[in-house]
């Protein structure tokens, strides 16, 4: 027996775990999907933050120079950025997410 895993009366480590399989089972492939795509939007949104405040002391130079033109440029870059990082993988925000809303759905 694993020493780090609580002994339930009556319930092996593996019986634990098939419950747990069967409670995953449960879950529609729609619903997982969801929450997959729901946790990549948040990771997204959370990577966008931190690529606005990365770039807001950058100049602008070029065709797109000024204030008003470098402003939405940026917004729209930092936001493909985000959206390319969450997609690919992200920083491990996404997974955390996703297994957090599983967890929600698997106690209701």
């Amino acid at each position: 027996m694993d020493r780090f895993a609580l002994p339930a009366p009556g319930l092996t480590p593996s019986d634990l775990m098939n419950a747990k399989a069967a409670v995953a089972s449960k879950l529609s492939v729609a619903n997982k999907a969801k929450a997959k795509e729901t946790a990549e939007n948040f990771e997204a949104v959370f990577l966008n933050s931190m690529f606005q405040q990365m770039f807001t002391d950058v100049g602008g130079e070029g065709p797109l120079g000024g204030k008003g033109a470098t402003g939405v440029w940026r917004s729209m870059l930092t936001d493909e950025y985000a959206r390319s990082f969450a997609k690919s993988g992200g920083i491990g925000i996404a997974d955390s997410v996703y297994s957090a809303l599983i967890a929600q759905q698997e106690m209701r």
